[in-house]
Order: structure tokens, then C-alpha cells, then sequence
């Protein structure tokens, strides 16, 4: 099963300008990406930035990259651009693969993908896993997902889904046993022609209350496939402790 990744790495980052260019285990944190991606087995990797010292060093390391432009909202918009500017078939997959993700799981980008091309209902695939914090739960930073009996996306949400009325009305102190809650991770494989179609879309109003932009393509009636993994995946890099904690990882792998 053939796929493609695109691996979005804007410059711009306000706690960690340069982000993409942080050295670990001396490389640039995009490159670490890419070589995560590329044990996946995808056809192609493509690293799309807005900015020329990104491209540089990408190629320096022998990746392919691609200047996209500075003023899109949201990686699903750069990817869009990319497949325009490939010439991407409509029926290719293409995973969207974050630049600040060095510890992902190449086989999760796998399935991601090969979920996604046995779903001929679907546009897009994403991945979800357990939850059973409560603390994570009321966290609305922490995004919460629902599905139907397909294992397709209801609704996904900052707030605490799905509510347990009975339960809390006895103990809010605990999730109770077998609640259905799923965390949202953003790692995402689309059809390449569901990208064409999502460029032209106009934000959509729950988008823009929730911020979350995989709400654009569920209001507008496109089919989300939700591909559950049993743990999370290991966390991306936001702040200079995770650049931190992801260095320590590198110098010291498991065994």
C-alpha cells in the first residue's frame, strides 16, 4: 500500500522560534522527523516550510522539501498546497506527520495509512487512544473524541465528552469503569483529493469556537476514520522542556 508523508515545519513558534532547526543528537528536529517517517515505509517524504533556512537544512541532510506559503492557518491548508504543487493524484494518501514530533512511532504512521485506504467511506483518518484521567478529561487542552459504532468521528471536543450523567451524580471524582473516552492525537492521513476539496472550504463556525480545524471537514458531512492505539504516543515539542526531555531520550535510548 503506497502512501506519501508531508512534514509541515513553519519557522514562526512563540516559545520555541526556530523550532524546526533545535539540535538533537545533532540534527536538526526536523530531520529527526523524517527519519522517524521514513522507517515507515512511505513512498515519498516531503518537508513543507515557509522558510529557506528550513529547506536548507533539510536538503543538506538529503530530504526533499518544498517552499510553501507563510499565511496558512493550519497544516491541513500547507499540505493542500503541496498536493497542488505535486500534481498528487486525487485517490494518493498523505499523511500529515507533525515537524515537532522526533519520538513518533513509525509503525502508528503505518496504520494510520493502511486504516484509511480499507475505508472507502473515508477522507481522512486520525488517531485516538484511551483515557482515564480525570484531570485530562476536564482539560480543555486536551482534546476529546466520539465515534459511532464504524469507528468514525461524531464530534471532537475541547470539553469533557462523553459526559457520564449518572455516574457523576454519585462520584466526579473518578471516570467510571468503561466510559468510552478517547484523546484526540493529532497525527492525520488524508486522500489527496479531500485536500483539494478542503483548500476551498470556508472555516467553519464550531472550527472557530472549538479551534479545532477537523471540524471543518466533519460540518461539511466528510467521513473522519478514528484509528485507536492502546497508549499514547510519545509526546511532541512545545516548550523548551520538551526539547529538554526529547534530548535526554535521544542520549539515552531505551533498550
Amino acid at each position: 500500500m503506497r502512501f506519501r508523508v508531508v512534514i509541515p515545519a513553519r519557522w514562526a513558534s512563540t516559545r520555541l522560534p526556530g523550532k524546526p532547526l533545535a539540535d538533537i543528537a545533532g540534527k536538526p528536529m526536523v530531520v529527526r522527523v523524517a527519519e522517524a517517517a521514513a522507517k515507515s515505509g512511505a513512498a515519498e517524504i516531503c518537508i513543507a516550510t515557509d522558510d529557506q533556512r528550513v529547506m536548507q537544512a533539510v536538503l543538506a541532510h538529503g530530504f526533499d522539501a518544498i517552499m510553501t506559503r507563510t499565511e496558512h492557518v493550519s497544516g491541513t491548508d500547507r499540505l493542500a498546497e503541496v498536493a497542488k504543487l505535486r500534481n498528487w493524484e486525487d485517490d494518493a494518501i498523505v499523511i500529515n506527520v507533525q515537524g515537532d514530533e522526533p519520538l513518533i512511532d513509525p509503525a502508528l504512521i503505518a496504520s494510520v495509512a493502511m486504516e484509511l485506504a480499507n475505508d472507502p467511506e473515508a477522507s481522512i483518518a486520525t488517531v485516538a487512544h484511551p483515557l482515564s484521567d480525570m484531570a485530562e478529561f476536564l482539560n480543555p487542552n486536551v482534546v476529546k473524541v466520539v465515534v459511532d459504532e464504524k469507528g468514525h468521528a461524531l464530534y471532537f471536543s475541547r470539553a469533557p465528552i462523553p459526559w457520564p450523567r449518572d455516574a457523576f451524580a454519585v462520584n466526579q471524582r473518578d471516570l467510571p469503569s468503561g466510559l468510552p473516552v478517547r484523546r484526540h492525537i493529532g497525527l492525520y492521513a488524508y486522500r489527496t483529493g479531500f485536500l483539494r476539496q478542503y483548500s476551498q472550504l470556508s472555516p467553519a463556525v464550531l472550527e472557530q469556537w472549538e479551534s479545532l480545524e477537523q471540524l471543518r471537514a466533519l460540518v461539511n458531512g466528510f467521513v473522519i476514520r478514528v484509528v485507536d492505539c492502546p497508549n499514547a504516543p510519545a509526546p511532541g515539542v512545545d516548550t523548551p522542556e520538551d526539547l529538554d526531555r526529547v534530548r535526554h531520550a535521544f542520549d539515552h535510548p531505551a533498550n
